[in-house]
């Protein structure tokens, strides 16, 4: 699964022909979440709200960017 972020200890991967709706994986040490490239909220998971408020934050000024990389699979790191 390709990494296309690091924040603070939280590594985000996006799978390949993964499931509906659009989204990005993140993990922090053992804990971890879905996270819907629409609205940037996580879906499902246990991350901590602190981590899933940054995780937001990163997102949404990248909303284009990841769901192109979703649609294309063309599935790369960005900052």
């Amino acid at each position: 699964m390709p990494i296309i972020g690091k924040i603070k200890g939280i590594i985000l991967r996006m799978f390949f022909g993964d499931h509906p709706p659009p989204h990005f994986h993140a993990t922090n040490d053992e804990k971890n979440g879905l996270f819907k490239i629409d609205d940037s909220k996580m879906f499902k998971g246990n991350l901590s709200s602190k981590d899933q408020k940054k995780l937001s934050k990163w997102a949404k000024p990248r909303k284009k960017k990841l769901k192109k990389m979703w649609d294309t699979q063309d599935i790369h790191e960005i900052e």
